[in-house]
């Protein structure tokens, strides 16, 4: 190792890094972890992932790229919980790492913690080792709480969070608009906050032919709309079924939803419910969680890609979407403003009224194949997010912090 190579301990407790994408707890931020830890691994810096055990398949230590791995933990049963659960296995946590770094004689330059559990881990072992703590909080549940949609977030994460934009060394977020929401609710210093955006993988995130990729689907002619992720009701997808009806022409789009677990059932239960109240379920197609790699094929085969959330903290889907050359259709959430060329590449709208939706969404269809903006000049509107130019940013993020901790 050179003075230049870091070691950097991450943190993210309550979700692995190499869990299934699309399920209850696994979104975005996994994909953050991982992809920026191989970035960073490939550079010549060497990172620890540490999150907690939930799989007795999985192994205690997985090699992710050079330089790069991740650790199992164990706190509390080896199972998926619910994230609240996790809170009380916090403190097994914190001691099962630091049993692992004096077994293991590792020493770390900085501490990277993800969402407010893995902060309450780094904000307690920062103390232990003296080196200085980053927080990245990806979702802010004051944000939640303000929306008003889905479950209401405990008081003990809003306390929690309120803590940690005190006490951390430095706050990590993706877009201007979380540094302001930081210092609205949590009287988070601005000067404290660096604001870097996520990445997509632009070599894995590639234009397929549309035909090609339809035919490995099982799709035919119709235009298709395409949802990815989680599938929660701060996602917005019942506006998006509300909408499939309206849009107008005579179109009778195919509306692909691609993410949701054992765990989402009873929400996409009621989600096919309301399809049938629509009469559009024969339109409509849950294809369940599917394999990251197999992500570009749906991209490619969607004539348009929906992101009707009320919240995003960035919003990866709209990078991978375009990247693959498919424009989209987005409220104006995380990354959405700085990505959009309006009318370009997609459409931005104000709202998730399923009448602005379908509106934009009859307006992108109507275009493809008229003039509209090409798949490849698409993908060049997200060029300078690759996960190097990231990386780029965010080591003098650490070095910075270094030089005014010593």
């Amino acid at each position: 190792m050179t003075s230049d190579t870091l070691r950097i301990a991450m943190l993210s407790v309550h979700s692995c890094p190499v869990g299934r994408v699309g399920s209850k707890d696994t979104g975005g931020m996994s994909v953050y972890i991982r992809e920026l830890a191989r970035e960073l691994g490939r550079r010549g810096h060497h990172v620890d992932i540490y999150t907690r055990a939930h799989d007795p398949a999985e192994a205690a230590i997985v090699e992710i790229g050079d330089n790069a791995r991740i650790i199992h933990l164990q706190a509390g049963e080896v199972e998926p919980v619910d994230k609240l659960v996790v809170y009380s296995h916090l403190e097994a946590f914190a001691s099962a790492l630091e049993d692992f770094r004096e077994r293991s004689g590792l020493r770390y330059d900085v501490i990277h913690s993800h969402y407010w559990l893995s902060g309450w881990v780094g904000r307690k072992i920062q103390r232990r080792w003296n080196v200085p703590h980053v927080i990245m909080f990806h979702t802010l549940g004051a944000i939640k709480n303000a929306i008003g949609v889905g479950d209401t977030e405990p008081a003990l994460r809003i306390m929690a969070e309120r803590e940690l934009a005190s006490d951390c060394k430095r706050i990590i977020a993706a877009t201007e608009r979380e540094k302001q929401d930081l210092s609205r609710y949590y009287d988070a210093p601005p000067d404290k906050i660096s604001v870097i955006p996520c990445g997509v993988n632009l070599d894995l995130f590639q234009r397929i032919d549309k035909e090609t990729a339809r035919r490995h689907l099982g799709f035919n002619g119709n235009k298709i709309i395409l949802f990815v992720g989680r599938i929660e009701p701060l996602k917005g997808l019942d506006k998006l079924l509300t909408a499939l009806p309206a849009v107008g022409n005579g179109q009778k789009p195919r509306l692909v939803v691609v993410g949701g677990d054992e765990r989402s059932q009873s929400e996409v239960e009621r989600l096919r419910k309301l399809s049938r109240s629509l009469r559009i379920q024969d339109s409509v197609t849950f294809r369940g969680i599917e394999e990251q790699e197999r992500l570009p094929l749906y991209y490619s085969a969607a004539d348009v890609c929906v992101i009707p959330s009320y919240y995003e903290s960035f919003g990866l889907v709209a990078l991978e979407s375009l990247a693959c050359g498919t424009p989209i259709v987005a409220t104006r959430v995380g990354c959405i403003d700085s990505v959009i060329r309006q009318g370009q590449n997609g459409c931005m709208v104000e709202d998730n009224a399923p009448a602005c939706l379908a509106d934009s969404i009859a307006g992108l269809l109507d275009r493809q194949g008229n003039g509209s903006e090409s798949a490849d000049s698409i993908r060049a509107s997200v060029n300078g997010y690759s996960w190097a130019n990231i990386a780029e940013a965010i080591v003098p993020v650490y070095s910075e912090i270094l030089k005014e901790y010593k």
